[in-house]
């Protein structure tokens, strides 16, 4: 299990099942667990999700973003669901911008 943390200073899980999961469903995802965590620490940008979940966004080129989906369960707790590449740039009520 590895951890990351927020923008709200929150440390996030990815553990070792759940990256299984992700790549298993998101094959383009192998390679890219440090780039998972790195984008919940260093996003370009972060939006809501659905049911209280957060997308950290993090621009790979012109067509290609990260987008992570996590979980902030408490004020000391949260945990990584899914993560994968789209290619149009994520839209969303903005949460925090990049300075």
């Amino acid at each position: 299990m590895d951890k990351a943390i927020s923008i709200n200073d929150i440390q996030i899980r990815l553990t070792h099942e759940r990256w299984y999961h992700i790549t298993e469903n998101h094959d383009e995802m192998a390679g890219y667990f440090h780039d998972v965590l790195d984008a919940i620490e260093n996003p370009d940008y972060v939006i809501a999700g659905n049911y209280g979940s957060t997308k950290a966004i993090k621009n790979y080129g012109k067509n290609n973003w990260l987008v992570v989906i996590y979980k902030e369960e408490s004020i000391k707790d949260g945990f990584v669901i899914t993560a994968y590449f789209i290619s149009k740039k994520p839209k969303g009520k903005t949460i925090w911008p990049k300075k």
